[in-house]
């Protein structure tokens, strides 16, 4: 029999073990925050005074912030496409307007309205200096698109919700079938994926209508979630079907990387976070992905990426998830054996 103090001692061990593991997967994403080359656009009219101003702007970046010197049509377009996350517009006058967009994420759009004040406060600074008495606007801020604290907030919640859905009906479905002995048959898995997708999708479209009636849930969003959730239902099941109930470890943490990682734009995660975690994530394909359908931008590119792997995920797990089981050859009766071997 083991000794309980040196097993006491090793329980504390493990514990320590896994706290250092979430802390690091968890804690440690925020806690190394900070900019790294975080796309930027600074956009001016066909002016040779306004783009040499655009310039001096773009080359004071560092690493830190990334910038584009266009026009404005250019860089709106890049804004929707979220390959900047926010606009330093310079017209004539000169007038200054600082554009972000409610479908960019709620933590990059906030990076990139520090970085644009202070770029516009700097260029007021200058301009100031240059021409004395010149009377300059404060700058104006602007956004397009504009999303509304729960539009900001149910993307990620969402992806949250239908992946925490799609885990508590596998497991269970693993306790009260696999575990009692019955067999699952290929139906019966198949409507778990199926009931899973229809009912959490249902559950989160009624938490999104309850927080925000101005949400415009439409068909591309419900097909959205549908596919979210199948996709996500269909990996938990394939790795509960391969590992049984030792894939808790691996889906459950997987839940706590949800708001540390999928809810950061990759310019603000540590370069080692960036390409070990946020890289592969399901959870950044399906939150971008769902923020550009809610706030009405379903030609961004990340919608595409989205169904793409998403699909991909869903294919992969229903076919782990459905495959026919090899069935054992039944034994013989002992009675029909012995029959067997005395007539032999």
């Amino acid at each position: 029999m083991r000794n309980p103090t040196a097993v006491a001692v090793g329980l504390g061990l493990v514990g320590a073990v896994v706290a250092v593991v979430l802390g690091v997967l968890t804690f440690g994403v925020q806690a190394t925050v900070a900019p790294d080359h975080l796309p930027l656009a600074v956009a001016t009219p066909d002016d040779p005074a306004l783009r040499q101003a655009a310039d001096r702007i773009a080359s004071h970046g560092g690493d830190s912030v990334d910038w584009t010197a266009t026009d404005p049509a250019r860089a709106r377009d890049l804004l929707d496409d979220k390959g900047v996350y926010g606009i330093l517009e310079i017209d004539r006058g000169p007038a200054i307007t600082i554009v972000t967009s409610g479908a960019v994420n709620p933590q990059g759009t906030q990076a990139a309205q520090q970085v644009l004040t202070g770029a516009a406060q700097g260029l007021l600074g200058a301009l100031a200096q240059q021409r004395p008495g010149l009377h300059v606007a404060p700058p104006k801020a602007r956004t397009v698109h504009a999303a509304g604290t729960a539009g900001r907030a149910a993307p990620l919640a969402a992806s949250a919700l239908l992946w925490i859905g799609g885990l508590v009906g596998a497991m269970a479905f693993g306790l009260l079938v696999v575990r009692r002995g019955m067999r699952p048959t290929v139906t019966a898995r198949l409507t778990l994926v199926v009931s899973v997708s229809v009912l959490a999708t249902g559950a989160v479209v009624g938490l999104l209508t309850l927080w925000d009636s101005s949400l415009d849930v439409d068909a591309r969003v419900l097909g959205f979630l549908v596919l979210t959730a199948a996709a996500f239902a269909s990996v938990q099941g394939a790795l509960l079907r391969l590992l049984r109930l030792r894939a808790a470890t691996i889906l459950g943490p997987m839940y706590l990387l949800a708001p540390s990682v999928a809810g950061t734009v990759p310019e603000m995660l540590n370069p080692a976070y960036r390409a070990l975690l946020w890289s592969w994530t399901p959870f950044r394909f399906s939150t971008e992905g769902l923020r550009s359908l809610l706030q009405g931008v379903p030609d961004a590119p990340d919608v595409r990426t989205g169904v793409i792997v998403l699909a991909a995920m869903a294919v992969v797990g229903l076919v782990v998830l459905l495959w026919p089981t090899r069935r054992a050859p039944v034994a013989a009766p002992l009675a029909t054996r012995e029959l067997v071997n005395s007539g032999s």
